[in-house]
């Protein structure tokens, strides 16, 4: 069957360490929206800076952020879809990230609120081409009146895997534990995840699961390529991800999902 829809993911799959798209992704996205294709980015990412690069891509299909806990349109601003963490597990997370005296923010629509303002809640909020303010707030616990939409940890890198296993273990069952980045690891609600969330997406748009291709490299990407009719592994993917992709694409470096996009949308 023809893709009817392509769901990217952000860092690591479009753009590189320097926040750019490379000309041939351009290209190779243009062309398949010309050709009819529904075009998506589901990233961590708040909507402010997905709305920026889809703007740049000339993208207008709603946008998945948060890990899939909002898939909002780019240009009505409407939100579709929420799904935020509840809030005994969100003040439980935030008790465990205390505890550890890890590096922690909790996410809102209205911006990263933390209790204190380290170096890694600080690199998380200006990891982007429109830098996040951070909430200062003496007690977390009064933020949490309303759902958040994700929780953040940042870890070193080497730290990180071991602090993303004690999560998961720790919520097992419960919330969605993900390395979305080598040194950020983040807590979603269990039915917010970028899979769930094309889903969502594909049946608001009357295209089937076997019309969709989803593109990317992170754990984070793993359920979304899994889900995907034409799952793709960029080649700097994690192992999760290439054991669930139908096709393994060159790296960020080689431009390879304008590869997959080129060889298996625009070629047929």
């Amino acid at each position: 069957m023809p893709i009817r829809l392509i769901a990217l993911d952000l860092d690591g799959t479009v753009i590189d360490d320097t926040l750019r798209v490379s000309p041939r992704v351009r290209r190779a996205l243009r062309r398949a929206m010309d050709a009819g294709a529904h075009v998506t980015l589901a990233t961590g990412r708040p909507f402010r800076q997905t709305q920026h690069y889809a703007q740049q891509l000339g993208i207008s299909t709603p946008l998945i952020c948060y890990q899939g806990g909002l898939v909002q349109d780019p240009a009505s601003e409407a939100v579709l879809f929420r799904c935020g963490v509840p809030l005994p597990l969100a003040r439980e997370f935030v008790n465990v990230a205390r505890a550890q005296q890890w590096s922690l923010g909790v996410v809102t629509e209205d911006g990263l609120h933390a209790e204190r303002v380290t170096e890694g809640v600080r690199f998380f909020a200006e990891f982007g081409p429109i830098p996040e303010p951070v909430i200062e707030v003496p007690d977390l616990d009064a933020v949490l009146t309303q759902e958040p939409v994700k929780l953040i940890v940042v870890i070193p890198e080497g730290e990180a895997a071991a602090v993303r296993d004690l999560l998961a273990a720790h919520f097992d069952g419960r919330l969605h534990i993900v390395r979305s980045f080598p040194c950020f690891v983040e807590g979603t609600n269990l039915a917010a995840s970028k899979g769930q969330a094309l889903a969502f997406l594909a049946q608001r748009l009357g295209v089937a699961q076997a019309e969709t291709m989803a593109i990317g490299d992170h754990d984070n990407d793993a359920d979304m390529v899994a889900w995907a009719g034409f799952g793709v592994a960029m080649g700097n993917a994690s192992a999760a991800v290439k054991a669930g992709a139908t096709y393994v694409a060159p790296p960020l470096e080689e431009d390879g999902a304008a590869e997959a996009i080129e060889r298996f949308v625009l070629e047929g």
